[in-house]
């Protein structure tokens, strides 16, 4: 669970322990890989506001929605990987946030399985565990912390499913999505939380340094069979699935 919180220093000024800008075998900002991106967007050079920013829109939108092998990789792989779901995502953004030195932290949680349902074929729904594993980002900013979450669906795969329900304009739970409005979900960085599916919420583990610290407390989401199952087959018919649904509407 937590372990570094904010300390009172100087006279009320708060600061964040530097645990929570440091790399981890998750959170491998120092990768070639992750230094090459950082530098090649001139990201070092905006102001923090515009960092975390760069970098929120990075992850959403250019790696796309997707199932990686399993939660726990390194952050340089989900880069190479160019996808990522809630957890993966999170582990890139967190890496980058830090490689730009920004404080942030992980919320751990568990979802109902409902809401992959659709984005997960229901010919291997089955494989599903009834709650998974979930993660978001919590970001230090302007003297507090701001939820992230809204990053883990890109946006041409939003609107696909947007564009596949007209009609649900207010609360939609499916297809990787749990929220209480479809046509105008909070999934922009604009200095305050984002959510895409927060209302599919189950458990709270509450607050971890770093995803490092979550996986060997709680581990991941399958093991046996359904894990070996998964990484070798189940992901990739998944992730056909995700990406016949995009490309509906590009």
């Amino acid at each position: 669970m937590q372990t570094n919180k904010i300390n009172k220093i100087d006279g009320g000024t708060e600061t964040i322990n530097k645990i929570y800008t440091s790399s981890t075998e998750i959170l491998d900002y120092e990768d070639l890989s992750i230094q090459h991106l950082i530098k090649s967007r001139a990201w070092m050079k905006l102001n923090e506001y515009e960092k975390i920013g760069a970098a929120y829109q990075y992850v959403r939108d250019e790696v796309k929605f997707g199932y990686n092998k399993s939660d726990d990789i390194p952050a340089s792989q989900v880069l190479s990987d160019g996808y990522g779901q809630c957890n993966t995502k999170g582990n890139l953004l967190m890496a980058l946030l830090r490689g730009l030195g920004i404080s942030c932290r992980f919320h751990g949680f568990t979802i109902d399985q409902k809401l992959q349902k659709g984005a997960i074929p229901s010919y291997i729904f089955w494989l599903a565990p009834k709650y998974i594993i979930h993660s978001w980002v919590e970001v230090y900013h302007q003297g507090r912390w701001i939820n992230l979450e809204g990053f883990i669906l890109d946006q041409p795969y939003l609107s696909a499913i947007q564009a596949k329900f007209p009609s649900e304009k207010d609360s939609f739970c499916g297809y990787g999505v749990a929220t209480k409005c479809l046509s105008n979900p909070k999934v922009d960085w604009e200095g305050k939380d984002t959510y895409i599916q927060k209302e599919g919420i189950h458990d709270d583990y509450g607050i971890y340094d770093s995803p490092d610290d979550f996986y060997s407390e709680v581990g991941t989401n399958l093991s046996g069979i359904k894990k070996w199952l998964y990484e070798r087959l189940m992901r990739h018919l998944i992730n056909w699935n995700v990406s016949r649904l995009r490309k509906k509407i590009i």
